[in-house]
């Protein structure tokens, strides 16, 4: 089993310390607070907690049809790859609203794409992992849901 796999876990089953994290963040994305210091204070963990745990949690919106999701994945810089990437969404019925690519530096790329999620989409966490396990791909971050 690959430490990059996704789940989907009931809130009951996780650790309080994750679950302090998505409370830090939303304050942070509603702007109630201006740092992470005081979202961290705020919910009472470290800022190291915080920062541990940012990018591996996030909330899991049931009815998310019709959403748009947001990922980054750093990738080699090999002719083709990024047609294979592409058409992987295209695979899982997804419909791709904005593509940027950085001009590669030391032939690593960084992609960003904006997606939308369609009634006949299929799994975005077994899409998401089905990108990261190409070859030339380094990881893949979902940045933002709306």
């Amino acid at each position: 089993m690959s430490e990059d796999q996704y789940f989907i876990v009931k809130k009951k089953a996780l650790p309080e310390v994750l679950l302090k994290v998505v409370k830090a963040k939303r304050l942070l994305d509603s702007e109630r607070v201006m740092t992470v210091q005081e979202a961290t204070d705020a919910v009472q963990i470290s800022r190291s907690s915080f920062y541990k745990y940012r990018d591996d949690i996030m909330p899991f919106y049931e009815h998310s049809r019709g959403k748009t999701i947001t990922f980054i994945l750093q990738m080699d810089d090999t002719p083709g790859l990024l047609s294979k990437v592409l058409s992987n969404v295209a695979k899982f019925h997804a419909n791709i609203l904005t593509i940027h690519q950085t001009i590669p530096v030391n032939k690593i790329a960084m992609l960003t794409l904006s997606i939308e999620i369609l009634p006949q989409t299929e799994s975005i966490s077994v899409m998401l992992q089905s990108i990261e396990e190409m070859e030339g791909i380094h990881y893949v971050k979902i940045l933002a849901r709306e």
